[in-house]
């Protein structure tokens, strides 16, 4: 029992890892990329492409596991795969305008109000242990929530550095 135990962990922290780690690798390898075409790094630059690359990775999520994303939404709201779909897309929109000079500090502050907008939906599905990969009720549960509430602030963070100052 404690082996499943062990290795349900194993899973719970790759599946909670994969943003951050998409954050980190995309900002590490821009930030050389950059450096050999630049002679030096631009880690705001960095930081965007990671933060855009890291949209389109959990925009996928919304269309990959839209039944389980749905059962993250409480009863009382409406619509909800619709709701999904354009959480999704608003996603997709924030990556591409980060690099709109005439757009990206409005969608650096509207992606910080979007990251707050969303994590009462994290703390609601983590209560109800809900696994949103597989649409089932077998999750962490509150457990997941010491992820994925400092990962909401880095992201806020991130966004302010690298988008607005």
């Amino acid at each position: 029992c404690s082996l499943i135990g062990k290795k349900r962990g194993i899973n719970f922290e790759k599946k909670i890892m994969k943003p951050l780690f998409v954050l980190l690798t995309v900002f590490f390898i821009s930030n050389l990329v950059i450096r050999q075409y630049k002679g030096d790094m631009d880690y705001h630059l960095a930081g965007k492409i990671a933060l855009a690359t890291t949209l389109l990775f959990t925009s996928l999520g919304h269309l990959i596991y839209t039944k389980g994303m749905v059962l993250m939404l409480p009863d009382f709201i409406p619509l909800k795969k619709e709701i999904i779909y354009v959480t999704g897309l608003l996603e997709v929109m924030g990556a591409f305008g980060l690099f709109i000079p005439s757009i990206s500090r409005l969608t650096g502050m509207l992606l910080i109000v979007f990251f707050i907008l969303i994590l009462p939906t994290n703390i609601y599905a983590s209560m109800r242990h809900l696994n949103y990969e597989t649409a089932t009720f077998d999750g962490k549960g509150t457990e997941y929530l010491w992820f994925r509430i400092p990962f909401q602030l880095l992201l806020i963070g991130w966004t302010y550095y690298c988008v607005l100052r």
